[in-house]
């Protein structure tokens, strides 16, 4: 008889079933002659961290005179056997906490990703590259298992903690059969027939990546999109085209977005632009026009209130989370948004110069910032709350009068003009310029402190570009990025003995 138990780590977020997976282990052993054990150490909050669910078993209980072990409460780095995370991430924290192990450990994960609230805060692309989660994974165990099942879970009705035990059970790690796990679910009594299926599409899964070699890939890539058929659209595709190679993907993207925020004749306007830096000395930088192209469309398509409005009120919207919470088309789902726009906010969405008289310090400015200071809570899910966005929305039709259109157009005017001038003298500086653009997102105070870290690189560039190394301006930016207040930033300002005051 073995004198070690089995150990088993879960790593679950809330909502996804990790403690029922863990209950189904514990009954699984208990049912078959072993003695079982389950603890639980809960995640700060969701996202920051998932339970970890902690199973052991040991064979032995049904002996006559059976002794009672002593069983863990916790995992330890490099004594589990078996790891099963709920999502890609969190197979990256078990290696990383040291639970996954090359001579031992069997690691079955799924390949979606529910992002951190660190990379979702990140003031660049702080997404964690899922192909290197991967490939790390699988370097790190003995034996791995790895599929989306959360796409499995959705399309059977169950939740992937099923489709996690049916991939189990198709490791063939535990010494039980497909029929004990199966007779396990069957006890529970609960969704039982929805979790069969799922249990069954994860076992079917799991045998075919321990016979096939695993493919790399997360997702299979898009189809390509179809051609527009707006003869419209279709000329604008067609202008795009007409860019250099390199560009023209990006480009259309672009044109496809910008409709999507304005209108045909904004798309038109975008292309305007990337031409019209294509044409200047240093133009012909297929890598510059590419990140120009790329940056342009995202500074064009700025995050105001119409555009939050607009995406709020959305179809797409109310049946993406409907799809999120599970619920179903009998049930009633309520949304509540919470709105706290600064008097900045609706300064800018007034007409140009409606909108510079309120930002001034008078009574009326005073009287407006005090309804400010308190949010609000606004049901989109009823008619009211609906219709109060989806009227803010519809002012997009006269975004173009707005202060806040003529703001960013004057930014992203001097910005491209910058571009041009440092295409001439260094196309790689003009490069790092482009991708100084990220600091500039978001909105509200996001936008408000992203744009100052812009305009202190901007100011730096105008002033030292004819000696500023490219890389100089990349490790700027790079402190901007990690340090939103800027501390950061003047931290290497200082260390590079760079002023950006006249």
């Amino acid at each position: 008889m073995p004198s070690e138990p089995i150990k088993i780590a879960i790593l679950a977020m809330g909502g996804e079933g990790g403690g029922v997976l863990a209950d189904w282990i514990v009954d699984l052993g208990e049912a078959n002659g072993y003695f079982a054990q389950t603890t639980s150490v809960p995640g700060v909050a969701q996202r920051t961290g998932a339970t970890i669910y902690y199973v052991e078993l040991f064979p032995g209980a049904d002996a006559p005179q059976a002794r009672v072990p002593v069983l863990a409460q916790a995992p330890l780095p490099g004594d589990v056997d078996i790891v099963l995370a709920s999502e890609l991430m969190e197979a990256g924290r078990a290696v990383q906490r040291g639970f996954v192990t090359r001579d031992r450990t069997t690691l079955v994960t799924s390949t979606h990703r529910v992002y951190s609230i660190a990379e979702k805060s990140a003031m660049g692309d702080g997404r964690v590259d899922s192909e290197a989660l991967l490939q790390q994974a699988s370097r790190a165990a003995k034996s791995f298992v790895s599929f989306n099942m959360e796409q499995m879970a959705e399309r059977t009705g169950s939740v992937i903690s099923a489709v996690l035990f049916g991939a189990l059970s198709g490791t063939g790690v535990l010494p039980f059969n497909r029929a004990q796990f199966q007779a396990t679910i069957e006890r529970g009594g609960v969704g039982v027939k929805p979790s069969l299926q799922a249990f069954e599409a994860g076992y079917t899964r799991a045998r075919m990546t321990q016979d096939e070699a695993q493919e790399p890939q997360v997702a299979a890539p898009r189809p390509e999109a179809s051609q527009p058929r707006h003869p419209v659209v279709a000329g604008l595709a067609d202008r795009a085209w007409g860019l250099p190679s390199g560009v023209v993907q990006i480009a259309v993207e672009g044109v496809r977005r910008l409709i999507d925020y304005q209108d045909p004749d904004y798309a038109r306007l975008y292309l305007d632009r990337l031409e019209t830096q294509a044409a200047a000395p240093g133009g012909g930088d297929v890598a510059l026009l590419r990140e120009t192209a790329r940056y342009l469309a995202l500074w064009m398509s700025y995050e105001d209130t119409i555009r939050v409005a607009d995406l709020k009120t959305r179809g797409s919207r109310f049946e993406r989370v409907r799809t999120e919470v599970r619920s179903k088309a009998d049930q009633v789902l309520a949304i509540e948004e919470y709105m706290h726009p600064r008097i900045e906010e609706i300064c800018e969405t007034l007409p140009a110069g409606l909108g510079r008289w309120l930002a001034k310090p008078h009574r009326t400015h005073r009287l407006v910032a005090r309804f400010t200071q308190q949010g609000r809570t606004i049901k989109t899910s009823s008619l009211s709350g609906f219709l109060l966005l989806y009227g803010l929305s519809r002012w997009r039709r006269w975004r173009r009068v707005t202060l806040r259109y003529s703001q960013e157009n004057a930014r992203i005017d001097a910005w491209l003009q910058r571009l041009r001038t440092l295409a001439v003298m260094d196309p790689a500086l003009a490069l790092e310029a482009a991708h100084c653009q990220r600091l500039v997102k978001g909105y509200s105070d996001t936008h408000a402190r992203g744009l100052k870290n812009y305009e202190t690189l901007m100011a730096v560039v105008d002033r030292h570009s004819r000696y500023l190394a490219p890389t100089t301006l990349r490790e700027l930016r790079d402190a901007a990025l990690a340090d939103e207040h800027g501390h950061q930033l003047r931290e290497c300002l200082q260390r590079h003995a760079l002023s950006f005051q006249g």
